[in-house]
């Protein structure tokens, strides 16, 4: 037996033992090959983009478990870069055929649009527009050339969203969803309590869609040199084959994405040119200048710490964590070279306790006198409005989608449900009524109910107050506007919850005037919190016994898994690493 457990313990040890070497000799081999790289000439490049993987809104740098997904923010910072890089001649793009988040697809289209400001070249090639939403095709239409493969089809006719609704599933199985919401706009809350569209669910939802839309034909005429009209002609027809896409202007040459490359190749120089990935070329940040502070929050807001997607022991989610934002705001303001703090919002909403406390990091961090300027997403609604709403400016994109300023909970008892199956809970309260209240089986009392909704309620309360307090807005003003309505950003300027549109650069133009540091000097865009060392997130991963025992043991199976294995062994054969899934958009 002692021989066994030796065994089992050396084995255990020997996979984290091959786990800590090939994560040093990845770092040994890049810092060779950069190495050797910058001993050479610097050539002449094209920098090459695909926005077919997976964009997250922005970056948390480097880990243990291989490179984070590209980032709008990393790309537009990038690109600003280029446009000024002599060794930088064009951009070859790989466009997304199926679906892209609406701000998302404007800010590429923005970064574009600047990157092309100083005189480069930029070559799109799509295989198709096989789906049918406009956004991919929003981001990459102010394209120098816009070449698409003649065997594919362009299908590009508007948006939609879907929402489910599991009322009449419910009824039928004797479930009693009890979902208190504020107020009508709180959709969310419709999902469990309806079967189908409300008034108020399906007016917001048709003025957002309207507004991302129009906004999308009105850029696209823009960057096609076409009419609205003929724009909206197109996608109420689609869909399309390549060459009645070429024939409408929507697509400028046709020929394989080989073709497209080569062209983009000899009209920055000839063979003598090289391409170099967005990634990899990267924002840079080497000036010496002022300082202006980067906090950054995306995913849903949760209490305690954020969660950056990468380690697989922890569900692989991104969540924006009250602790980690607040103390980054706190650092921020402790830093006497910081001038101003840009904060990037994208998240859905979450916990209203968490989210009021990065509300009042900020305050704190304005009081130090550091101005915080919020750069809004993908979305920055609910309680990703309300980690917004003190910020001394809010600059949105059109197309984000922001507002959802109101509160739901609840919950579905079922007690008819069990017993149909002859299932039965009983439960024994010792102390107040309110006990019982969460109880999955049996539902509110009247009591536990108004009891519920008044907890509610003082969240609603504090919510819109601290809206109006921190837009300078009347309290009546905004309860008109709350009520859990979804806003674009265009929408939300008009109605006083933005103060300009632009994106992740122009909320560095506001920071820098808000910090009275001129417009044309270079910053350095400071993190917080910095990205961790490859030996701080490994002491992380493995920092207690017991924990260490329960990832080892997960390493262990993840290790034997064929595709692992199959990953392993392309990576020793091949510099070219794995493509990352596709992210959906909610709005498709």
């Amino acid at each position: 037996m002692r021989q066994f457990f030796t065994v089992v313990f050396g084995t255990v040890v020997g996979i984290f033992a091959f786990f800590f070497v090939l994560i040093a000799l990845f770092m040994i081999i890049g810092g060779i090959s950069g190495a050797l790289s910058s001993m050479k000439a610097k050539d002449n490049y094209v920098l090459s983009l695909d926005l077919r993987e997976g964009l997250r809104d922005h970056s948390a740098g480097e880990t243990v478990f291989g490179p984070s997904p590209s980032s709008v923010v990393d790309i537009t910072r990038a690109l600003n870069r280029a446009k000024d890089d002599k060794l930088v001649k064009g951009l070859f793009i790989r466009a997304n055929q199926f679906g892209m988040a609406p701000a998302s697809s404007e800010e590429i289209r923005l970064a574009i649009k600047d990157f092309k400001s100083s005189g480069k070249f930029v070559i799109t090639h799509a295989q198709g527009f096989e789906g049918t939403s406009i956004l991919p095709y929003r981001a990459v239409a102010a394209s120098d050339e816009l070449w698409m493969q003649d065997t594919t089809g362009f299908a590009v006719a508007g948006l939609r969203s879907e929402s489910e609704f599991y009322g009449g599933v419910f009824d039928k199985f004797e479930a009693q969803p009890q979902i208190e919401q504020f107020y009508e706009y709180k959709n969310a809350a419709n999902t469990y309590t309806q079967t189908g569209f409300t008034d108020a669910h399906r007016e917001a939802t048709t003025s957002y869609l309207t507004s991302l839309y129009d906004g999308a034909v009105a850029q696209i005429a823009e960057d096609r040199g076409i009419t609205i009209d003929a724009v909206k002609g197109i996608l109420i027809s689609a869909p399309h084959s390549a060459e009645a896409a070429l024939e409408a202007k929507m697509v400028d040459k046709m020929g394989h994405v080989e073709e497209a490359r080569e062209y983009a190749r000899k009209k920055a120089g000839g063979d003598a040119i090289k391409f170099k990935t967005v990634k990899a070329y990267g924002p840079g940040n080497n000036y010496t200048g002022k300082t202006i502070a980067f906090i950054g929050g995306q995913g849903p807001v949760v209490t305690g710490p954020s969660a950056d997607g990468s380690n697989p022991f922890m569900g692989g989610g991104v969540t924006m964590g009250g602790d980690t934002v607040a103390k980054a705001f706190d650092d921020a303001a402790k830093d006497k070279n910081v001038k101003a703090i840009v904060f990037r919002v994208s998240s859905p909403g979450g916990s209203p306790a968490a989210s009021d406390q990065i509300h009042d990091a900020v305050a704190r961090a304005q009081d130090a006198g550091k101005p915080v300027i919020i750069s809004m997403g993908q979305y920055a609604a609910s309680g990703g409005y309300y980690v917004s709403a003190n910020a001394d400016k809010i600059v949105a994109m059109p197309s984000t989608i922001t507002g959802s300023i109101g509160v739901l909970g609840g919950k579905v008892a079922l007690e008819d449900t069990f017993a149909k199956v002859g299932y039965n809970i009983e439960g024994i309260t010792i102390g107040g009524d309110y006990a019982g209240a969460y109880s999955a089986d049996e539902p509110f009392n009247q009591g536990q109910r108004a009891a519920y909704r008044g907890q509610l309620e003082d969240i609603y309360e504090d919510f819109t107050t601290r809206v109006a307090e921190g837009r300078n807005i009347p309290l009546e003003r905004v309860k008109e506007i709350a009520k859990g309505r979804v806003w674009t950003g265009a929408q939300a300027k008009d109605i006083g919850l933005v103060d300009e549109l632009g994106g992740i650069m122009k909320a560095i133009e506001v920071a820098k005037e808000m910090a009275e540091i001129d417009a044309d000097t270079k910053i350095n865009l400071k993190r917080f919190p910095r990205a961790k060392s490859t030996s701080e997130q490994l002491e992380e991963l493995f920092g207690g016994s017991a924990q260490m025992s329960e990832n080892l043991a997960a390493m262990s199976e993840i290790m034997q898994m064929p595709e692992v294995q199959a990953a392993i062994k392309m990576r020793k054969s091949s510099k070219i690493g794995a493509e990352l899934e596709a992210e959906i958009a909610e709005i498709k």
